[in-house]
């Protein structure tokens, strides 16, 4: 295996700081790991998204990769920030969001798409239909707008009554 695909499985493999049971890249945040080459050895260089500008994980996200890959025998460790595309919900993976069920987070559903031209302002809430992780109930209700990160809303099922986090669409 070379530097690169041991580099970019190794990056792979780090969990992300808020939702532990995603790794970057089932989260969809990891966006590219390159090795250059220099003359006194190599450069990895990994390329990040966050899921929101501003996110606060992000300085945790890059410390874990420096961290991972150092520990892997990679002493040269610059993480990049790409912004452009942003990042879309759409990104996670199947077995990511397999794992958010199974730790009994609704995971998102499509993301919204944009209307060509002026963006429309709307000032009601967001329209969501997650169903419930634990019983599978479409009979939800939305109990707050901001759960445990900015990232996820709080919804109670009316089926079982458990209440759950539901990972917004972006």
């Amino acid at each position: 295996m070379n530097a690169r695909d041991r580099a970019a499985e190794v990056a792979a493999r780090v969990r992300d700081p808020e939702m532990p049971m995603l790794t970057l890249a089932d989260l969809g945040v990891l966006r590219a790991v390159e090795v250059k080459d220099t003359a006194d050895g190599g450069t990895v260089i990994v390329s990040i998204t966050p899921t929101y500008t501003g996110c606060p994980a992000m300085a945790t996200m890059r410390d874990d990769l420096v961290h991972r890959l150092n520990a892997a025998g990679f002493p040269r460790v610059e993480v990049r920030v790409v912004l452009s595309p942003p990042w879309s919900s759409d990104w996670i993976s199947e077995r990511g969001r397999a794992a958010l069920r199974a730790a009994g987070l609704s995971p998102p559903g499509p993301a919204p798409r944009p209307a060509a031209g002026p963006v429309p302002l709307t000032l009601g809430p967001a329209r969501r239909a997650p169903s419930c992780p634990r019983c599978g109930s479409a009979d939800t209700r939305p109990t707050s707008e901001f759960g445990s990160t900015a990232c996820k809303a709080l919804y109670r099922c009316t089926g079982c009554l458990e209440p759950f986090e539901h990972v917004k669409e972006i």
